[in-house]
């Protein structure tokens, strides 16, 4: 999907004090005189028979088109809060094309009636950028997931069952993008079971495009001064055929592998209210690349922007959300201070700032600096011209995991080895290498890096174009106030120690599969290939001592096209006459079976979105990212490449993400 730069909205907040606020670019207000909260309360709780129809459930799901200021989020937020019957989890799902700036939407909940909702509001808004943002609440159960872009373009791209609709936003007659008859029909196919919708708009091309959704609809009593409002229920004649669906009714999970994957997905699980075990061979967690002692987090800008970029920007801003969460805990060492990323493209600064004009990113996500400036924030010599991420860091990998392994739910089981996996009638059975039953459940997600390929072999699915590379790293203490100021990456990477050393590397060999674990050993080669690209990074010698030189040695996982295998399994078996294979997105899955790995030398920026795809996958909660975005990264890609191949379909291939 081509995504365009999100232009913030416009408001004209006037000033007199009972001044609307107003979008002049719609010429129209934002609500009306007799206030947001009371609209919202009226026509889209009461017209969606809210919050008696989420009354003891697990998950309630809301749709709506037209986010505006945000009230009718707070006023749902605020209902569920009060009401002692509310669902478990609550799941807003908003799209809109103008979103407010954080400094707009404060000026907008100054006086607000709900004003620690507003300032949570505020303080998790995110920056401006294309595409889906999660912003989580309540400690997770009540999650706001942001759409940004055009409602046309993104509709169809999310995975949401709604059980509400809240139809909202500027006046067909000032909005008729918002209102055409493409984007009303697009709701049908959101909608679940027994959905219901409520609008401000009695107008009769919106409620003939509604009808032709599916939806029956009725005239119900408006508010301040409007006579009347539209509610509806979903009862199409004929139900619209959905995608595959992976969610499985489990209560129990069990995650195989306790890395930064299997820790995150388990963590990730439990939210969601599931009773999650994590099986682990060694004998503690972060065993082997997760181990280190530091890694560092940021995002990447593209000129393309297609799904290598896309993927790393939302993976980026989910990872600065919830690694600032565990810092803020106090249980894990690092900092989200921002990071710097080398660019050394012939352009230069201006081609820097070119790139960035055209794919309008804000400030708040990625910036271009000079090579002085990056050096005046670095603390250090920085060659060339660099991006910083103001929301990257570095954080302690082992560490990280050990807090997302303590969340409630989740229990961690020491030296298991799962060898084998077999589908039973209540889902799934693991055994280790002596055959004895180590864990059976419904549902299962394989997190164990190459493993899990050998563990699907057993199944009858094919392997995986999977690559190894040996990576060491580099690192030695110092005194408090180092040099280093923030992390600096390009060619390899350093970062600052909280005792004032640095860290850095890392090395990259390619070493076979059946070596993995063989050699450990640290090198001193590969320390001074370290500390040469330290040198060209940042200016910083290395100690003279050699002695002071510390390392440790791990092993990345890559697929063939450095993207991570992300998913719900594909069926073994498919009759290749009646199925068709050209999208992921049609084949059917193996019942409660997922997979997280080949997250590279990106772990701890994949880990937190995409250990969020996968609950939410399983569970059948909105899904974190968009359909092509879950194509890019599913298990089932490549027998998808090969059914377009055999067709004579030319492959394209994806831009690596700089």
């Amino acid at each position: 999907m081509k995504t365009q730069p999100i232009v913030p909205a416009h408001i004209d907040f006037g000033a007199a004090p009972d001044h609307l606020p107003r979008a002049p670019d719609f010429g129209d207000v934002y609500h009306p005189q007799v206030g947001a909260l009371a609209q919202a309360r009226h026509v889209f709780l009461g017209g969606n028979r809210l919050p008696q129809r989420w009354a003891g459930r697990s998950r309630f799901v809301i749709l709506e088109t037209g986010f505006g200021l945000g009230n009718n989020f707070l006023a749902t937020w605020d209902a569920w809060r009060a009401d002692p019957a509310r669902c478990q989890r609550l799941h807003f799902v908003s799209i809109e094309r103008h979103p407010p700036t954080r400094e707009d939407l404060a000026r907008a909940h100054a006086g607000s009636a709900l004003p620690e909702l507003a300032a949570e509001l505020v303080h998790a808004w995110p920056p401006l950028t294309p595409n889906l943002h999660t912003l989580e609440f309540e400690d997770g159960r009540v999650q706001l997931l942001l759409a940004l872009g055009d409602v046309a373009a993104l509709l169809p791209g999310l995975r949401v069952q709604a059980d509400a609709f809240f139809l909202d936003g500027f006046a067909p007659a000032c909005n008729a993008e918002m209102w055409q008859p493409r984007v009303l029909a697009a709701l049908g196919r959101k909608a679940a079971r027994g959905a219901t919708l409520a609008t401000w708009s009695v107008a009769r091309e919106v409620r003939e495009g509604l009808a032709t959704a599916g939806f029956e609809l009725q005239r119900a009593a408006g508010i301040g001064g409007k006579r009347e409002i539209t509610i509806g229920q979903w009862a199409p004649r004929f139900v619209p055929r959905h995608l595959p669906d992976a969610a499985v009714a489990a209560r129990e999970a069990v995650v195989v592998g306790a890395g930064l994957a299997g820790a995150a997905v388990a963590a990730a699980l439990a939210r969601q209210g599931l009773a999650v075990t994590v099986l682990e061979r060694h004998a503690g967690a972060a065993g082997e690349a997760s181990g280190n002692l530091a890694g560092i987090f940021h995002g990447t800008v593209n000129a393309a922007d297609g799904p290598y970029a896309r993927l790393y920007r939302a993976a980026a801003l989910q990872a600065q959300r919830d690694h600032g969460t565990a810092l803020a805990r106090g249980a894990v060492a690092g900092c989200v201070g921002g990071l710097l990323r080398l660019d050394l493209r012939p352009e230069g600064l201006p081609g820097m700032h070119a790139l960035l004009r055209r794919a309008g990113l804000p400030a708040g996500y990625v910036q271009a600096l000079s090579a002085e400036a990056a050096s005046q924030r670095a603390g250090a010599r920085i060659p060339a011209p660099a991006w910083h991420y103001p929301g990257g860091g570095w954080l302690s990998p082992p560490q990280w995991v050990v807090q997302a392994l303590a969340e409630p739910g989740v229990r961690f089981v020491p030296r298991v080895d799962v060898a084998s996996l077999a589908r039973t009638a209540a889902g799934w059975a693991l055994h280790d290498r002596q055959g004895r039953l180590v864990a059976t459940a419904p549902l299962v997600v394989l997190a164990h890096t190459a493993s899990a390929a050998g563990l699907l072999a057993g199944l009858g699915l094919p392997r995986w174009p999977l690559h190894h590379t040996r990576g060491q790293v580099t690192y030695w203490a110092g005194d408090a106030g180092g040099p280093l100021r923030l992390p600096v990456a390009g060619d390899g990477y350093a970062l600052p120690l909280p005792d004032g050393g640095v860290l850095c590397g890392a090395t990259r060999q390619d070493e076979l599969a059946e070596a993995v674990g063989v050699d450990a050993t640290v090198r001193s080669t590969d320390h001074e290939l370290n500390l040469e690209r330290l040198l060209r990074l940042t200016g910083l010698p290395a100690p003279p001592d050699p002695a002071r030189w510390l390392g440790r040695v791990g092993w990345r996982l890559h697929a063939d096209d450095r993207l991570p295998i992300v998913g719900a399994l594909p069926r073994a078996e498919l009759d290749a006459r009646a199925q068709r294979r050209d999208q992921a997105r049609l084949l059917p899955r193996e019942s409660g079976l997922f997979v997280l790995t080949a997250l590279g030398a990106r772990g701890l920026t994949l880990a937190p979105l995409l250990a969020r795809l996968v609950a939410a996958q399983a569970t059948g909660s909105p899904w974190p990212l968009e359909q092509d975005l879950a194509d890019a990264i599913d298990p089932a890609r490549w027998l998808v490449r090969s059914a377009r191949a055999a067709a004579g379909e030319p492959r394209i291939q994806a831009p690596a993400g700089g």
